[in-house]
């Protein structure tokens, strides 16, 4: 089975990092229509917490980046809300550019450290 760029990306990348309970890991997926964030501990394999565009109200009109720096904001809230201050942020193969970048500046705006 070939791997995509960004999946050899991926793996590459998460060979070197790793959430632990102390600064869990949030990854990031970006789909054509959505993007998803989950914050995860990768010593007890859990996922702590996750969202999505999905999960918001009023996103017509709105633009993609413009989307995905609520998703940041709204997990950002929500680690903070359940005591998580620090992360280590994976990009998952994706550039730090766009729509990715706009999370990771919600989540910071929302108090999280990276």
């Amino acid at each position: 089975m070939a791997l995509s760029g960004r999946r050899k990306r991926h793996l590459s990348i998460r060979k070197k990092m790793a959430g632990t309970n102390e600064r869990p890991r949030l990854c990031v997926f970006r789909s054509n229509r959505a993007i998803y964030a989950q914050v995860i501990d990768d010593t007890k394999q859990k996922v702590l917490l996750s969202c999505s565009s999905l999960n918001l109200k009023n996103t017509k009109g709105k633009k993609k980046t413009e989307v995905a720096a609520e998703v940041g904001k709204m997990i950002g809230k929500l680690a903070i809300d359940k005591g998580i201050k620090q992360i280590a942020f994976d990009r998952a193969g994706y550039r730090y550019h766009g729509r990715v970048k706009a999370l990771a500046d919600g989540a910071r705006a929302a108090g999280l450290k990276f």
